[in-house]
């Protein structure tokens, strides 16, 4: 089969098309026929070296996709039959024609959803019901922030707050992106490059602060977090995108307003910890991706481009010039050569 690939670390001229072992599902694996994948920051890192897969999992980019049941491994429950349409939540493997999954890692696909909609749901929308209830325990009436707004967890995380009953307020670098976030439920928005957000989040709570805060950017942020944070609020971080450099005095402010900071990754949880992820959002959430449901949620697809450029999708993250997923096509066949 093929699959998007690079030798050394680098930029995205390192990606190329190879060929390269069609994989066997183990026990309780199944063999998934890949339609469509989709982009994440840890793509980007893994090609700059910076984020190397989990021990066991596949070097080949890609930690979600959607397609159908092309085989099934021994031990498997019988949940899953040839032909099913599902999309999966993977530690690595996503961007090539096929991918083995454990079987718990499944999901399946809304009827009325296609293969490119659903490849925008694993990795953003678990990851964002993992922070908001496996680690944060969201509750009712509550206030979020939720920084980069518009990006794929960001969109996912507005729509499960809301799902949840709280209140989720969001920062983004663009008038764009903010409006984005508006039609998605956000209840507020601030450009975090032309305006204090701190200073906008208190006076949008009337100086109380927010209960939880969302961070993927980590280090620059932490004084404006700690600001505009509520006494015995939660400050959530999945993310470092200025790094995790802090100069100043944390842990006093830390302190000072008896906050609680939680760090969490998905891609290096175990597999049991995914599978109770997986059915838990699948019994809870799933639902309200179909037609009819209320309230109703909807991933939100920026662009999609063919496996063969996948470079330029990288280089369209890089510029974060996306609003909401970009989602990659697999093809049914290939030609050898250089990706553009």
């Amino acid at each position: 089969m093929f699959a998007a690939y690079f030798d050394c670390p680098g930029g995205p001229e390192n990606l190329y098309m190879k060929e390269v072992m069609k994989p066997d599902p183990g026990e309780g694996e199944v063999l998934v026929k890949v339609s469509a994948s989709a982009l994440n920051r840890a793509d980007l890192l893994q090609r700059r070296g910076k984020y190397p897969p989990p021990k066991g999992a596949s070097d080949i980019l890609g930690l979600e996709a959607a397609g159908s049941v092309a085989g099934l491994g021994p031990g498997c429950s019988g949940q899953w039959k040839i032909g099913d349409a599902v999309m999966a939540l993977l530690s690595g493997g996503g961007q090539a024609q096929y991918v083995t999954v454990p079987e718990g890692l499944l999901m399946p696909i809304p009827k009325d959803m296609t293969f490119t909609q659903a490849a925008a749901i694993p990795e953003a929308w678990l990851t964002a019901f993992q922070l908001l209830h496996f680690v944060g325990k969201v509750q009712e009436g509550e206030t979020v922030l939720i920084h980069a707004g518009a990006s794929g967890v960001g969109v996912a995380a507005i729509q499960l707050v809301r799902l949840a009953k709280a209140i989720p307020i969001v920062t983004a670098g663009t008038q764009e992106k903010l409006e984005a976030t508006a039609n998605a439920g956000a209840a507020a928005g601030f450009n975090y490059k032309i305006e204090d957000f701190s200073e906008k989040v208190l006076e949008f709570t009337q100086g109380s602060g927010v209960d939880t805060i969302l961070d993927c950017v980590g280090g620059s942020y932490w004084e404006k977090n700690l600001n505009c944070l509520n006494t015995d609020g939660q400050w959530i971080i999945y993310g470092l995108l200025s790094g995790g450099e802090v100069h100043g005095d944390l842990l006093a402010r830390l302190l000072s307003k008896r906050a609680s900071i939680h760090t969490s990754l998905l891609r290096s949880r175990d597999k049991e910890y995914k599978e109770r992820l997986v059915r838990a959002f699948t019994e809870k959430v799933l639902p309200h991706f179909s037609g009819g449901a209320s309230p109703r949620l909807q991933p939100l697809v920026d662009s999609v481009y063919p496996l063969h450029a996948i470079a330029e999708a990288h280089r369209a993250m890089e510029e974060n010039r996306n609003i909401g997923k970009i989602v990659i096509e697999i093809p049914v066949c290939f030609k050898k050569g250089p990706l553009q």
